[in-house]
Parts: C-alpha cells; structure tokens; sequence
C-alpha cells in the first residue's frame, strides 16, 4: 500500500482537451471511446503486481550514422512511353497557458484514423468488457505493464521488461496526457503489450462464447488479430537512438523539406535501414543500382552498432529528405520510421504492410503514397516504373500524391 501511496502522489496535470467533432455521427475521443468499453477500477492492482513510480530525469543526448556504400551522382532516368538511455524520460515540459490552448480549440477536429477506434473496440460492443478479460491480457498473452487512472493520478504495474525504454516512454505519453488535460481524462485501465508483433489473434475467438477477448493495447495490429493500436514510445522520444520526440523532430524535418524543393532533390527512391529483420527487407537489397541494372533505388544498410559508437553522425533524421521518393517497408513487423519517412514531402512508396499502426489506415493509395508489392524482381520493377513516371510527370505527382500534411498532423499529445 506504500508503493500504491507514492503512485498516487506521482502525477497531476493542466489543461483541458480540444472539443472533438464527431465521427460517425458521434462525438469521439479516444479515450473516451476506450472508456465506454474499457473496465474502470480503481481497486486493480493484484499483490501480484510490482506497482512503481516513474522516474523523471532529463534523458543523455545521443545521435545516429549509416554504413553506406558512396552513392552515384544524381542524373535523369531515361523516360520512355509510362503510364499511370537512461530508463528516465525528461522533465515535464510546462503546460500550454490556457490562452493559447482556447484558441486551438475551435478549429480542432478528430482526424479521419478516429473512426477506426469503433472498428478496434468492435469485439466489445455487446458484451462490454470484464474484469477476467483485463486480467487475461496478462495471464494468456503476457502484458508486460498495466496502466491504470484513477482521478487524474497515474499507476503502472509492471509484468515483464521491455525493450529499451519502450514501456517508460510509453508511460511518460500518459503523463503528458495527464498534464495537458487536467480532469478530461476519465478512469482508465489498460493492459499493454511492448513487443515488435501484435498477439491476440482473432481467430482463437471462434466458437467461443462464454469469455471476451483481452483488451490488449500494442504498438501495432493486423488483419487477423485484436491487438489495439496505441501511438507507439517514439512518439515521446528514444533516446537509444537519439531520435527525439515527434514535436520537436517534426518541425526539424519541415524545416529540412523547405530547405530543398522536389525538383531539386535526388531523382531516385531512398532507403536507409536494417535489412536482417525481414524477408522483404533483404529482398530489397535486390532492387539496388549495380553494374547490371539500375532500378532506380538507392538502398543503404543501418548499423546501429556504429552508429552508437562513432557518436551518431550521419543519421540526423531531419537530414534524410534529400530524395524526391521515400521506401517504407515493414521489417519483422511495423516500423517506427513510417512517420519520418511520410513526413519528408517526398512521395511515398509503401510496400504491401501487414500491419497497422493508430493512424496508417488512414493513408489511402494514390493519395498518400505509392503502393509497391512485396517480394522479389516485382517489387523493383515497381520501384523504378514509380519513380520513372514521377519523374516525368514532376508537375503531377507530388501535388496528387505526398502524404506529409497528414503525418505532420499526427500529434498524439495533442488528440490522444
């Protein structure tokens, strides 16, 4: 009961949330919609449970590099007849004076992805959800930490590690959350799990009838399973990686695109990553420029190990909009680097993905990004007949195709 004490002394917030318009024809908020089906408890924590505080130190500064083999000077394609850490985030940042916030508010709207919190909570529309089902996320699928709210005070139990300080800045986006919107925020309990793949799968529901899924909150989902997306650690900062949060990188890699128009960047798709991580990954290694063909790629090799030790000098994130086309492509699931690589006002050429993040639904086809197919020579036939044709349609594509307005709008600390 001690420790439970000191939790609840841990965390008090400011502000309150932007009016959201509704979606669907009713008035959404995501944690709103999380609520009306999410178990409010404030007696959850079972003597199981390793209830703590989070710690608040100002993270080291750290930065990133690529071992990349020299890439060839830009020239124009030919064109022929084509169609169409420490485990401590930093110190809270002072809440937005109440001036400055009514007057966001009313132009403030709920982005289009909302409308997939109906489809995500679409399991517990009848039945609701219970405690068992909470509980289970723990016992069946190994969560590795529970958030609960309780009165606009934070608690986390931890189950398991996570990788790096996924789970601690995941925790510190709730706090921001909390601070930002004091009193909006309704008594929550949410069981999350901090791995690369989602693992409640759909189809072990089939049949059943006596129990309900567990609500499990994850970084990504997919087709097949019931994992609900939640915007994922980086968006609060990595610091393994020097990645620094998407408030402030978002406005370092705006002010990089205005820096070099489209036509004055490199004519050629960019990739820049670790292939060992997926089979699609290695594959498109295929796709780049050798002595025998050119497909129009440019596809560099991350080492992290190198990075971490020559001090992270070459992989600024804000310094990778230099080519007028962007790869994103999953490795062993989702990848974190979907928004830097939307946000570059290059076009996007997204590779069939298996998974879903809070907000990629969102993205429509020839609107947002390019779509490129999976696996071998057909994936670098498609690589080079995209860029080819932006190439010669320069004055069509970006305009018809950039989804970089719409990922710079992603801001979860703002319409969590």
């Amino acid at each position: 009961m001690e420790a439970a004490a000191k939790v609840g002394r841990l965390t008090r917030s400011s502000l309150q949330a932007a009016s959201c318009p509704a979606v669907n024809g009713g008035v959404v908020v995501f944690f709103a919609a999380v609520v009306a089906g999410a178990l409010v408890s404030a007696s959850w924590m079972s003597t199981g449970a390793r209830v703590t505080s989070i710690p608040m130190i100002a993270t080291r500064n750290m930065a990133q590099h690529a071992a990349a083999s020299p890439e060839p000077e830009p020239t124009l394609p030919r064109l022929g007849n084509l169609a169409p850490p420490p485990r401590q985030p930093p110190p809270p940042a002072p809440a937005p004076a109440p001036d400055a916030a009514a007057a966001a508010s009313p132009s403030s709207s709920c982005p289009a992805y909302f409308r997939w919190i109906h489809e995500d909570l679409r399991p517990w529309r009848d039945a609701g959800i219970t405690r068992e089902a909470v509980d289970g996320a723990a016992r069946r699928y190994g969560a590795k930490f529970r958030v609960t709210v309780v009165a606009g005070r934070l608690h986390v139990a931890r189950y398991g590690r996570c990788f790096q300080t996924r789970d601690v800045f995941t925790q510190w986006g709730v706090l921001q959350l909390l601070r930002r919107y004091q009193g909006r925020v309704p008594d929550l309990d949410l069981m999350f799990d901090c791995q690369d793949l989602p693992v409640v799968n759909a189809g072990n529901r089939r049949g059943r009838t006596s129990s309900s899924p567990p609500p499990l909150f994850g970084y990504c989902g997919s087709e097949p399973t019931l994992d609900i997306a939640f915007p994922d650690w980086s968006f609060w900062g990595w610091p393994e990686l020097n990645i620094k949060p998407w408030e402030t990188l978002r406005g370092e890699i705006a002010d990089g695109n205005a820096a070099v128009n489209w036509t004055g960047r490199a004519p050629y798709a960019y990739w820049k990553g670790n292939p060992t991580v997926g089979a699609d990954r290695r594959n498109l290694l295929r796709c780049n420029a050798s002595g025998k063909r050119d497909w129009n790629a440019r596809i560099y090799e991350q080492d992290w190990r190198k990075e971490v030790r020559d001090g992270f000098r070459e992989s600024d994130l804000a310094k990778q909009c230099t080519h007028r086309y962007k790869i994103y492509i999953e490795g062993r699931g989702w990848s974190v680097s979907e928004k830097y690589i939307l946000a570059c006002d290059s076009v996007a050429l997204i590779v069939r993905p298996r998974y879903h993040d809070f907000f990629s639904r969102g993205l429509m086809p020839l609107q947002h990004y390019w779509p490129i197919p999976g696996g071998g020579r057909g994936m670098c036939r498609s690589i080079k007949f995209a860029v080819d044709w932006g190439n010669a349609h320069a004055d069509k594509v970006l305009p018809t195709i950039n989804p970089s307005h719409f990922v710079m709008n992603v801001t979860p600390a703002e319409k969590l």
